[in-house]
């Protein structure tokens, strides 16, 4: 099992707590607004479930997926609906979804292992469909606080898109991380369309 599962696995609980009761609605909406009520978006990394629930709440059909056993488990709990343990880098689908949710959640790939998965969500939407991702905003790839992280910025993010096909950017934007005490840290947020 690589670092950044392991750390999920032994911070599963304590990551709950601190991620499930944050207010995200604003990104969410977002994303859902590109979408139509009753569409099909996979929760790409959904962790403790937290957007899979609203997603449901806001009248959307889901499927979660996370690579943490424990935080699978509790995702299921919290949201009541089955949640599959699954590697970013299994999906396999084929134009099945309108939406991929991959919030904070395939920065943790080095940059090789993440173009082959972007061309795996790009297979896996359906045309028109949409993807959101955000990574930590900067310049830095490897280990930090025990899990890997590629960090971006709009230039590095633009420069990684040019080599994959049919993918455009719809938007990106700068926000602040709403955890508290992280205040500081700026995130990179991104929309992609599949053409």
């Amino acid at each position: 099992m690589n670092t950044t599962l392991t750390y999920y696995e032994k911070h599963a609980k304590e990551f709950a707590i601190q991620t499930t009761e944050l207010d995200f609605s604003k990104v969410q909406n977002k994303f859902l607004q590109q979408l139509k009520k009753g569409d099909l978006i996979l929760d790409f990394g959904c962790g403790a479930g937290r957007d899979t629930k609203y997603f449901l709440k806001q009248g959307f059909q889901v499927e979660a997926v996370d690579g943490s056993k424990k935080l699978c488990q509790i995702a299921r709990d919290f949201t009541g609906i089955e949640v599959k343990e699954m590697l970013f880098q299994q999906l396999k689908e084929v134009e099945k979804y309108n939406g991929i949710w991959a919030c904070s959640s395939i920065l943790h790939l080095s940059k090789r292992e993440l173009k082959d998965v972007i061309v795996k969500m790009k297979v896996a939407l359906k045309k028109n469909g949409i993807i959101y991702t955000s990574f930590k905003f900067g310049t830095f790839e490897g280990e930090r606080n025990g899990r890997y992280f590629t960090d971006m910025t709009e230039k590095s993010f633009g420069e990684f898109l040019k080599d994959i096909e049919e993918l455009k950017l719809e938007e990106q934007w700068i926000t602040l991380d709403i955890r508290p005490g992280k205040e500081k840290e700026k995130w990179l947020n991104i929309i992609l369309k599949k053409e």
